[in-house]
């Protein structure tokens, strides 16, 4: 089986500065990581190459990225972590490119791979759309469970998913190929091995443009992308208020009349 998990780097401090000319976060020179969620997507896919490998389905991890360079040293913690190989989707075409482009993009990628099956994190902590997967799926002509909590079955032919959901879970069982967004209670993530950090520092990283995966320029990028930030401002602090203290009984009527005051009940 033929597996790819789909990470991104992300700004690993609070401190996050925009550029003021294309509202878009200013990634060089910031510390980065990898999306906590990633990393039970790629801790899921190999667990599930090691699943397959056992069953007697030789099976590999593929993971891949989109970023800018530096997007590299995400890449070989992957590779530390379990992945086989890695590849860097990194062009300046590709900056500025909001989810649809970005999933357009992870897409031509997947069609190049022709995986059976991709995992991505349920959404990025920098975005927080949780759009990207679903819409590598809907690029590629996946088909597309959201929300994984559970890998129940898995062959060659389908798998079969306890997927979270707002009133609880469900199962769901798709055909391959298959595209997999997963929560954090799927797993919990291995640290990484001696023998992954040496394979991690000697390995090659591949590295795409729009080109490698015939990505036109008008569908990545600033230029492709249908959703552009206009604005971003910091809301201004609230100031004063009033702290109440006492019993129970007497904090409820102290809100009830202020509340009263300001015409709220």
């Amino acid at each position: 089986m033929k597996i790819v998990c789909s990470i991104k780097q992300v700004p690993g401090t609070t401190d996050v500065k925009i550029n003021p000319e294309t509202n878009t976060l200013v990634r060089e020179g910031v510390e980065t990581q990898i999306n906590p969620f990633d990393l039970y997507a790629l801790e899921e896919a190999v667990r599930t190459k090691e699943r397959m490998t056992e069953a007697g389905d030789p099976s590999t991890v593929t993971v891949i990225t989109m970023g800018p360079p530096q997007a590299e040293d995400a890449l070989r913690e992957a590779i530390s972590l379990g992945a086989d190989e890695a590849i860097l989707l990194s062009d300046r075409a590709f900056a500025g490119s909001d989810t649809w482009c970005t999933s357009y993009a992870l897409a031509q990628a997947v069609r190049k791979l022709q995986p059976d099956l991709v995992f991505c994190g349920m959404q990025a902590i920098d975005g927080d759309t949780g759009q990207v997967g679903p819409g590598i799926a809907i690029h590629a002509n996946y088909a597309q469970v959201a929300y994984g909590a559970e890998i129940r079955e898995i062959d060659a032919k389908k798998i079969v998913v306890k997927r979270l959901i707002e009133e609880g879970y469900e199962v769901v069982e798709v055909k391959l190929p298959a595209v997999l967004t997963v929560v954090k209670e799927i797993n919990e993530p291995r640290t990484p091995s001696l023998r992954g950090k040496m394979a991690a520092k000697k390995a090659e990283i591949i590295k795409w443009g729009a080109a490698d995966i015939d990505a036109p320029a008008d569908k990545v990028g600033l230029l492709g992308s249908p959703t552009q930030v206009v604005k971003i401002m910091t809301p201004a602090c609230r100031e004063g208020g009033e702290k109440y203290a006492g019993e129970a009984a007497e904090l409820v009527d102290k809100l009830f009349d202020t509340l009263k005051c300001m015409e709220v009940v």
